[in-house]
């Protein structure tokens, strides 16, 4: 098993480490803007006609959804980040998933532009104005109590491990980590294949947060049998519930996925603010020694 272990952490290490780089950010900031740039000249050149037939089918009208296609590519590049945060702490990981719903209701705000004419005009789209209202004011909402979560996260004490139980202990989630990065890629390739054969990609951010419900139960799972004990237990459950909740956030209608979204991160700050108050070492009452 150390072996399987080595292995998963000789991989994943120089993975991490290359997306983290300074260079890698540069270069992926670059190509959002070479992207953002070319969708405006594509879509532009579609409106006028200068798109073969094949090329113009798949290029939308409307220079808003540039702005669509760039915020999906951001929502992507964060996902990639949360799959390398994962064997930090389940705790950070639901804080990276909480930053990629407050982005996924910006991106659906933006969305919502593809529905306006140019020039923009917000007479007879009262509805769809209330909907991008929303969507940006839960954003903002969640974004605020990312800052509480990231408070409380700082007094929370994720493991006591030492030596070689704590080495198996994250090798096990780099090897989870590894699977979902390949289920991630695999789910953008199969998207990418299905547009360009003119079929409909499937809802690639809800579908790959359903298979992050099953990576946290596994991560609560790997994390039980090296902490066993019941308050450790039933905080990352707790943490698995807010993902839950998140992915339900995703496919809700407009409205209940700001309330719903808003509530998941409310319960996680509750949920750590109690396991703060009365779970952490912190809280214990002290020990004092018998007088001989």
């Amino acid at each position: 098993m150390d072996r399987l272990y080595n292995g998963v952490t000789y991989v994943f290490d120089p993975l991490h480490h290359y997306w983290e780089k300074d260079s890698t950010q540069r270069a992926v900031g670059g190509m959002l803007i070479a992207v953002f740039s070319l969708a405006l000249i594509a879509i532009e050149l579609n409106r006028e006609g200068l798109l073969p037939d094949r090329l113009a089918e798949l290029t939308p009208t409307s220079h808003y959804m540039a702005i669509n296609l760039a915020f999906t590519l951001v929502l992507v590049l964060e996902v990639v980040s949360l799959i390398f945060t994962l064997p930090c702490s389940i705790s950070k990981s639901v804080g990276k998933q909480f930053e990629i719903l407050a982005l996924i209701l910006l991106r659906s705000a933006f969305k919502g532009l593809a529905d306006f004419p140019e020039p923009l005009t917000i007479i007879g789209y009262e509805k769809e104005l209330l909907v991008i209202l929303a969507d940006g004011g839960g954003a903002v909402i969640i974004f605020a109590l990312l800052g509480v979560y990231s408070l409380l996260r700082l007094r929370m004490e994720e493991t006591r491990m030492a030596g070689p139980t704590l080495f198996r202990f994250v090798a096990a989630k780099k090897l989870v980590a590894l699977i979902i990065l390949a289920i991630f890629i695999g789910m953008g390739v199969k998207n990418c294949l299905l547009l360009a054969s003119g079929h409909i990609p499937h809802a690639f951010f809800e579908k790959f947060y359903t298979v992050l419900i099953f990576s946290d139960i596994m991560l609560v799972l790997i994390a039980q049998r090296y902490l066993p004990e019941f308050r450790a237990v039933f905080r990352n459950s707790g943490f698995a519930l807010a993902t839950l909740l998140i992915r339900v956030a995703l496919t809700a209608p407009p409205y209940s996925n700001v309330i719903i979204g808003i509530g998941s991160a409310f319960f996680a700050c509750v949920l750590t603010l109690v396991y703060n108050t009365f779970y952490s070492n912190a809280a214990q009452p002290k020990r004092t020694k018998a007088p001989r």
